[in-house]
């Protein structure tokens, strides 16, 4: 792309303490996220997909600094300025994070249950300092009505609505400020399949609307493959494949990849799909396997899978794998 990034995350890494015995000695790390980098760009949607403890979600709260990184850099672009976020003091960030906000995975328990849906979309404002109320009202009904729910629910509280209503405050509560970057962890999973459809268009309805780029984190392939550009896969907190959607869902290179797309149910009783089961465990992200994070289990492994770390390689234009044979 001739676009400069958003977003350029390099080497970045998040890893988790183990602390045993009476005086709370180390005696080991959680490589939770082990030196990912990508690249995302203004109005694009990034999916990036994994088992659970994959990492994923760690990377997508590294990315806002709600957990801070271990290594690594993420230089985020605004206002012709850019910031390396892994290292800004307290002082820079704050101002930054209404350009970058979050949508949960679970739309209730992200909702505070004690105030109404015109505070909690309305608390964003008033942070940064929109103090007036009528303006502050005026700017909560709008977005209200954009996320497709009405001004007569916001003196009504959460526990009132649905799981894709609640979902639907959750986005509106996310775009008060106007932000370029929306990190969506798992925004549909805990949805109904057919609230997921309505809750995934009106995603991209938003985007096109507000000039949006998504991190858009999921387990599912076929969520992912409805509203991404691109596409990551991570396994044991590593890249294992980066691509275009219709080229890495059409032509998977890594065998991880391949055997989650195998995974994917086909909505037809009379078709058969070879099923590629891998064998063994999910590897331990405290204790990770020596070279190719993915050898125990995968069908191809050689010699030097079991020894040597395969780098992310552009295998073909654009489309990246991290694996020997890809």
């Amino acid at each position: 792309m001739n676009v400069s990034p958003l977003l350029q995350v390099r080497g970045l890494k998040k890893y988790f303490p183990i602390k045993a015995g009476f005086f709370n000695k180390i005696v080991g790390q959680v490589k939770a996220v082990d030196g990912v980098t990508f690249d995302l760009y203004p109005g694009e949607c990034l999916g990036l997909v994994g088992e659970s403890g994959s990492g994923k979600t760690t990377v997508g709260r590294t990315l806002l600094r709600a957990l801070s990184p271990t290594d690594g850099e993420i230089i985020f672009s605004v206002n012709g300025q850019s910031y390396n976020l892994a290292t800004v003091s307290e002082g820079v960030l704050r101002p930054l994070r209404q350009h970058m906000q979050m949508i949960f995975q679970d739309p209730y328990s992200s909702l505070n249950p004690r105030m109404t849906v015109a505070d909690i979309i309305g608390e964003p404002l008033l942070v940064n300092g929109v103090i007036n109320r009528s303006e502050r009202e005026a700017r909560v009904s709008e977005l209200l009505e954009q996320v497709g729910l009405k001004t007569e629910h916001l003196r009504r509280y959460p526990h009132a609505f649905s799981g894709g209503q609640r979902q639907r405050i959750g986005i509106a509560r996310a775009l008060a400020l106007r932000p370029t970057l929306i990190v969506a962890d798992e925004p549909v999973s805990a949805l109904d399949v057919s609230v997921q459809a309505q809750v995934l268009n009106l995603l991209q309805d938003l985007q096109e609307s507000f000039h949006l780029t998504y991190l858009f984190i999921a387990h599912d392939l076929s969520v992912v493959g409805h509203i991404s550009d691109r596409i990551a896969v991570m396994y044991a907190g590593r890249l294992v494949e980066l691509g275009a959607t219709e080229e890495l869902l059409d032509q998977p290179k890594h065998p991880y990849t391949e055997a989650l797309l195998a995974a994917v149910p086909i909505p037809d009783p009379s078709l058969n799909r070879d099923r590629r089961l891998l064998s063994g465990e999910v590897a331990d992200p405290a204790n990770l396997p020596t070279g190719c994070v993915f050898h125990p289990r995968c069908p191809h492994a050689e010699d030097r899978c079991k020894t040597e770390v395969p780098d992310l390689r552009e295998v073909t234009p654009g489309h990246f794998a991290r694996c020997y044979f890809a």
